[in-house]
């Protein structure tokens, strides 16, 4: 007779998998290095295949580690769901709430909405983390993530949370004290404009730009380069170039003289960020007051 395999060390495979560490996994699973180690070598050999590769420095799924991986990720994701939604039944919403999104997603949209639920759900966490890049949140375990537009994967469901808005070309009035101010796009490649690096490929965001109808993307170059979107604005308020980001972000300064806009008539306006889950038949309490919370409201 076939024995059940035993589940602590199926989730105890899954860290290490993730992770590529064993004292990372080990952390989180709150148990010892060699406690670990010794799970995954009992693992192994009741399956009888290796499933990791394992040197001093580094430790790497096999073909038979990255086929138990892929196959056992979204079964426990779904069985964790699953058991989650009963624990909640009939409970005020509990629980982490994990999303990933764009700093100035999270500032100028989430912060302020979900603030008040801990403040009315004691029980309700929420883990905001800032990320650039087109997350997989099932693969990376987030509950939800945001992103400009409502294009998901058709597993998803995507629901507005913010309006569209205008991304703005901003120096400060030192900057551009003794230089021309540019005109059209084209020119910014003579001026000192200051850069975000997307971690997709490691690569150099170019500005898109419209004006009646036609678009355009600038690929400009500056002493400078950044992973957010805030660190761009305070480079432009230091004086270092010109930056390009929400104009909401830039509007108080604008108005209070201490940014100059530039390119007004070439400002694209994209769509309103948009939070995207996964679809599920039962979804935990917290995560559907999250969701109520978003939810935009035209006025």
């Amino acid at each position: 007779m076939m024995v059940p395999e035993n589940l602590n060390d199926l989730r105890a495979f899954l860290h290490v998998a993730r992770e590529k560490n064993f004292t990372r996994a080990a952390a989180q699973l709150g148990m010892s290095r060699s406690g670990l180690s010794h799970a995954i070598t009992a693992l192994e050999a009741r399956l009888g295949v290796r499933l990791l590769t394992r040197t001093t420095r580094s430790v790497s799924l096999t073909e038979a580690g990255a086929r138990l991986y892929n196959m056992l990720l979204p079964m426990l994701r779904e069985l964790d769901s699953e058991l989650a939604s009963l624990r909640a039944l009939g409970k005020k919403p509990a629980g982490t709430v994990r999303i990933t999104a764009h700093d100035h997603a999270i500032e100028s949209v989430l912060w302020p909405r979900l603030r008040p639920l801990l403040k009315r759900y004691p029980e309700m966490q929420i883990e905001l983390s800032v990320d650039y890049a087109l997350t997989d949140i099932v693969a990376q375990q987030f509950d939800a993530g945001v992103r400009v537009g409502n294009v998901v994967d058709k597993d998803m469901i995507a629901v507005r949370i913010g309006p569209d808005f205008y991304m703005a070309v901003v120096a400060s009035p030192d900057y551009l004290q003794d230089k021309t101010v540019p005109e059209t796009p084209a020119e910014l490649t003579t001026h000192q404009c200051i850069n975000l690096r997307l971690p997709t490929r490691g690569g150099i965001y170019a500005w898109d730009f419209e004006k009646a109808g036609k678009a355009l993307s600038v690929r400009v170059q500056g002493q400078t380069v950044f992973n957010t979107t805030g660190l761009m604005l305070q480079a432009a308020l230091d004086g270092l170039g010109l930056a390009y980001v929400p104009l909401d972000l830039a509007q108080h300064y604008i108005e209070r003289g201490k940014l100059v806009p530039v390119l007004q008539a070439w400002w694209p306006l994209f769509p309103g960020y948009h939070l995207y889950y996964a679809s599920r038949r039962q979804m935990m309490p917290a995560l559907t007051e999250v969701i109520n919370a978003l939810r935009y409201k035209e006025a």
